[in-house]
């Protein structure tokens, strides 16, 4: 490197200051700003001697002309921010600076349609195809698992929710590796992610009621502990029952009639009750109307319906229109 901007130079100027005045000064720089410093310092961990003079010109640090390379790096950011802003401040600050450092590691993946990811992936290991997932938006993960032949797809959804910390170095091969495959040169080193059962749970929340199906019984036939963790996690159309009537009428006003007549062809009386408590009286005269004209479906165009009220529920949810009650959480208390 030779040219650095603003931020940069400002990251090799802390970097190059004893301990205690890079504290001083970096107590001085608000949070956004601190964030920006440290995202440079992370990424600036091995800045050559020449680039280094250079900008610490800017500051008369020069003496000789012959400065040591700069040292950065996640430890020196993490260890500034901490000593500058407290250990759970400067945790929050560098939390968003890895955070937006691992979106941006397969970047150059989002532009690839489902199958041509599925044939860039093909013969990874199941661990090496669920970092990946993890990294993309939920949508475009859910549509790759959707492509993926079984054993393969439950195998990297299970990859998913078991996944711990990744290492810098790991995420960094497995880029590195995946641009190398694309014709794209590499950039730099991506920081740690997470797995886990939640992430795994919105790829399924995006992914259609064939696929979510057959992907839960499968997880279920392997490990019937995960399984029944992540149908807790989920909402599924039985689970209607749970929410408040204020936010069930929110669901039942963007459904069509026939929808609705569909989704409670065999359903049992409460979720029946909640959505005829819910829809208006002309609407429920006209639900009774158009449920006695279908007559006889087909169970997967039930399951369809019930899927298309779910994703409604879980689109309204994730706006933060209603709320919706977990197996897990505590009922309020009026």
């Amino acid at each position: 490197m030779n040219a650095l901007n603003d931020r940069q130079t400002a990251a090799v100027v802390l970097m190059n200051l004893d301990r205690t005045h890079a504290i001083e000064v970096m107590k001085h720089l608000t949070e956004s700003e601190a964030e920006a410093v440290a995202s440079e310092i992370i990424g600036l961990h091995n800045l050559d001697a020449e680039t280094t003079a250079k900008a610490l010109g800017q500051f008369h640090r020069i003496a000789t002309g012959h400065l040591p390379p700069a040292r950065g790096g996640r430890d020196i950011a993490a260890g500034l921010l901490e000593a500058s802003f407290g250990a759970e401040r400067a945790a929050a600050v560098l939390g968003r600076v890895t955070s937006t450092m691992a979106n941006s590691s397969f970047d150059f993946l989002l532009a690839a349609d489902p199958s041509q990811l599925a044939t860039l992936l093909d013969g990874e290991l199941p661990q090496t195809v669920a970092l990946v997932l993890a990294h993309l938006p939920t949508d475009q993960a859910a549509a790759v698992l959707a492509v993926l032949p079984d054993p393969a797809r439950t195998d990297v959804a299970h990859a998913i929710a078991t996944m711990g910390t990744a290492t810098q170095e790991a995420i960094s091969i497995v880029a590195d590796t995946l641009k190398t495959r694309t014709g794209m040169l590499a950039t730099r080193e991506a920081p740690e992610t997470l797995g886990g059962v939640e992430p795994l749970v919105e790829i399924i929340n995006r992914s259609d009621a064939t696929i979510e199906k057959a992907l839960l019984a499968s997880i279920e036939d392997r490990d019937s502990a995960l399984a029944e963790d992540i149908r807790s996690r989920m909402f599924t159309f039985a689970d209607i029952v749970k929410l408040e009537d204020r936010d069930a009428q929110s669901v039942l006003r963007g459904i069509g009639l026939r929808s609705l007549a569909l989704a409670l062809k065999g359903a049992n009386q409460a979720i029946a009750d909640v959505i005829r408590r819910n829809v208006s009286e002309r609407n429920r005269e006209n639900l009774e109307e158009e449920a006695r004209a279908i007559g006889p479906v087909r169970m997967s165009q039930v399951e369809e319906a019930r899927a298309e009220i779910v994703r409604t529920i879980r689109a309204l949810e994730a706006a933060g229109d209603i709320t919706v009650q977990r197996a897990d959480e505590d009922e309020y208390v009026y």
